[in-house]
């Protein structure tokens, strides 16, 4: 007799006695064991039929339901909402719909899965709000990974930490979603280019998963943290974190991060200059596709590296492979990756890919003669050099329209400042009704940073929203709603928007100053390296510091 026979014959005999909750418990305790969890489930619905309680019989089929991935498991759970939805119960339907989203998430209908996240939302709303916010959360999930709607996402995640406020977030019932939680917001951040917000709720779960000794959660807080080491390039600490997190990410076969871990190690390796170790990666990366048949368009950034890496080596047959994976890609997920429809139009246009593949097949076909490269090659330094012209034409005239766009707001500053004195009081009331903090305390801070802002405190590179709030004597989230409302911006993008309107202004009237190289600029204007000067500069202006720094010197040289 076979182990599994033997083990359904014992289990039917043991099962009997359990309760619904310990029938539960062991489904879930042996989820890298298909044929337990059929039995635990099969025994759960078979007792939920015997005594006819219609939520445990709703609550059997999705189990059943769990152990599918084909139609089958639509059936199941098709069966459990038909079973409860007179009930009124706090659980079911809504679970039901729940999971019939995440099943039509699997199969890629995007629609479908929305659809059904909506009407499990709309129904726990009215009396269950942990799987209302659990809810709500999927929807936010699916909007930042599969839609690449992420400001919208963003907001959804915040709505969600809202309601955790006060729950004891350690406790078994809360922990799992609310880890999961800071992890989505950690992600958010992280894709939104916003480092060190990424940076607070991935050590904010860290901390979390450890104390609640979720290793799995645990270890992809530190990879995420690596994907965002990568943003703020620190390639070798990305990398000393992904190594962290990979062998756990490997036990726990999670596919989807250990791709992520794949990703952003190649990438690490492309910032270090090492394309051997990028392309290596970047390959697994394409593996990961093949076993999933899922990526999303973060992810498939990697296939223009391959492509390129293996036109300059000459190995067109792998070029082919990879630009034809690419147009798969494309064809696959257009209709659900609007992000990626996008970025191919603009970087790789469909049609041009189509036609390289044609030539690139034919190119195989052919004999290589030296005659046929060479006017080849001819055509093609042709075609680069005319467009890197064009292209750089274009650049330019549209950084010079910016320059002089930033010489005449300097030039208006005065004016737009009296101007906007005129209106502040009627502003500054009408906010002040809003906000929900005393007027008083308000037009004290409102004082005190507009202090801030005339005896340059900007201008030290160790400001942050806690040194300030001490040094005005209130507390940091008061400070830091008033930035948000009056300043319109979060903190740290109004110390660098100060420093960057101090910098244009200052390079513009001191001429010994644009002899200064970018770093000692940097640590001139408040920070502390030249690149988070540069990216402040160029976020708030559209150009390059070098830039504006070269056309100050060409209009000076002009006006004399």
């Amino acid at each position: 007799m076979s182990p599994t026979l033997l083990f359904c014959q014992s289990a039917k005999e043991n099962l009997e006695g359990l309760s619904f909750e310990n029938l539960k418990e062991n489904f879930f305790n042996n989820e890298k064991n298909r044929v337990k969890q059929l039995s635990y489930a099969n025994a759960y619905l078979i007792k939920a039929k015997q005594e006819n309680i219609p939520v445990e019989k709703a609550r059997g089929y999705i189990l059943l339901s769990m152990l599918h991935e084909d139609n089958k498991a639509l059936v199941y759970i098709d069966s459990s909402i038909t079973l409860s939805k007179n009930l009124n119960d706090p659980n079911y339907p809504a679970y039901a719909y729940s999971q019939k989203g995440f099943f039509y998430k699997k199969q890629h209908d995007y629609k479908k899965a929305i659809d059904n996240f909506l009407i499990a939302e709309n129904i726990a709303k009215k009396n269950n709000p942990d799987l209302y916010y659990d809810t709500k959360f999927s929807i936010a999930v699916l909007r930042s990974e599969e839609l690449g709607e992420v400001k919208e996402a963003l907001n959804l995640y915040k709505n969600c930490l809202d309601y955790y406020s006060d729950k004891n977030v350690r406790d078994p019932k809360y922990s799992y979603s609310y880890q999961l939680l800071l992890f989505g917001l950690a992600d958010a951040y992280k894709t939104l280019n916003i480092s060190d917000s990424a940076t607070y709720y991935n050590k904010l779960g860290y901390f979390e998963s450890k104390a609640t000794k979720n290793k799995h959660i645990n270890a992809l807080f530190i990879l995420n943290e690596g994907a965002n080491k990568v943003f703020k390039g620190n390639f070798k600490e990305a990398l000393d974190s992904i190594n962290k997190a990979l062998p756990l990410v490997k036990y726990s076969e999670d596919k989807g991060n250990l791709l992520a871990a794949y990703y952003y190690t190649a990438k690490s390796y492309e910032g270090l200059q090492n394309k051997k170790e990028a392309v290596k990666n970047f390959i697994k990366v394409d593996s990961m596709y093949i076993i999933n048949k899922r990526i999303t368009p973060e992810f498939a950034n990697g296939y223009p590296y391959l492509i390129s890496y293996f036109k300059k080596n000459g190995d067109k047959v792998n070029q082919l492979k990879y630009l034809t994976k690419y147009m798969e890609i494309d064809s696959l997920l257009q209709h659900n990756y609007k992000e990626l429809t996008k970025k191919l139009q603009k970087e790789y246009d469909t049609p041009y890919l189509i036609q390289e593949k044609e030539n690139l097949i034919q190119s195989l076909k052919k004999d290589k003669t030296i005659s046929y490269w060479g006017i080849l090659l001819l055509i093609l330094i042709i075609i680069i050099t005319s467009g890197l012209a064009i292209y750089q034409y274009k650049l330019k005239k549209r950084f010079h329209i910016r320059f002089e766009s930033i010489i005449q707001n300097l030039s208006e500053a005065n004016e737009v400042k009296v101007t906007e004195e005129n209106k502040d009081s009627e502003i500054q009331k009408s906010k002040t009704e809003n906000i929900g903090i005393n007027e008083e305390i308000v037009k004290q801070i409102l004082k005190k940073l507009l202090n801030f802002e005339k005896n340059k405190g900007f201008l030290d590179a160790n400001v942050t929203i806690q040194s300030l709030s001490d040094m005005m004597e209130t507390n940091n989230k008061y400070l830091s709603k008033i930035v948000n409302v009056y300043k319109e911006k979060n903190f740290v993008q109004y110390i660098n928007d100060l420093r960057i309107e101090y910098a244009l202004k200052t390079l513009k009237e001191k001429n010994k100053l644009r002899k200064y190289t970018i770093q000692a600029l940097a640590l001139e204007f408040g920070f502390n390296n030249a690149e988070s000067f540069s990216s402040a500069f160029n976020k708030k202006t559209g150009i390059k510091p070098t830039f504006y720094i070269r056309q100050l010197e060409d209009l000076k040289n002009i006006q004399n």
